[in-house]
C-alpha cells in the first residue's frame, strides 16, 4: 500500500510539473512574462523530485546546477543587455528574470551536464523558430522547457 502511494504522488507531481511547464510556455509565446506563480511551484516540486524521488539527478548535483544555470543566464543577460543599452538606451533587456530563473529551474532537474544538453536543444530549437518566423525576439520559455525534458530523457536513457 506505502509502495502504491509513493508511485502515485510521484506520478501527480510530475504530471503537476508537466502542466507548470505547459502554463509558463503559453504565458511567454503570448506575453513574454514568465510568471511566479508557476514558476516557484515548479521550483518547490522540483527539489520535492531530486529529494525523495528515484532521480536521474542526485540533490548535490541539482543544486550545482541550479546554481550554475542561475549565474550564466544573468551575466548572458547582463553582457547582452548592455551591448543593447549602446546602440539604443531604450531598448528591453533581451534576457529577463523569469528566464534566468527558469533556467535555474532546469538547472535543479537536469543537473549542470542536462542543463547544457537543455540549453543546447533549447537555442537550436529557439533559432530554427526565429529563421522561419523572422522574428528579432523569442520567447524563450517553450525551448527551453522542451530542451529540459529532451535533456531529462537523454540523461535517464543514454547516461
Amino acid at each position: 500500500m506505502f509502495l502504491y502511494a509513493f508511485w502515485t504522488f510521484f506520478a501527480l507531481l510530475c504530471l503537476i510539473a508537466l502542466y507548470l511547464g505547459w502554463k509558463i510556455a503559453q504565458a511567454d509565446m503570448r506575453r513574454r512574462i514568465i510568471p511566479d506563480a508557476y514558476l516557484f511551484p515548479l521550483m518547490i516540486i522540483g527539489a520535492i523530485l531530486i529529494t525523495f524521488f528515484p532521480w536521474p539527478i542526485t540533490v548535490h548535483s541539482g543544486v550545482i546546477g541550479m546554481t550554475f544555470g542561475y549565474i550564466i543566464s544573468a551575466v548572458t543577460g547582463l553582457v547582452f543587455d548592455r551591448i543593447l543599452q549602446r546602440r539604443n538606451p531604450k531598448a528591453d533587456a533581451p534576457i529577463g528574470m523569469g528566464d534566468i530563473k527558469l533556467i535555474a529551474v532546469g538547472g535543479l532537474l537536469t543537473g549542470p551536464t542536462g542543463l547544457a544538453i537543455a540549453l543546447i536543444f533549447a537555442c537550436i530549437f529557439g533559432a530554427s523558430w526565429s529563421f522561419r518566423k523572422k522574428e528579432k525576439f523569442i520567447p524563450f520559455a517553450p525551448f527551453f522547457i522542451l530542451g529540459t525534458f529532451l535533456a531529462l530523457i537523454t540523461i535517464a536513457f543514454l547516461i
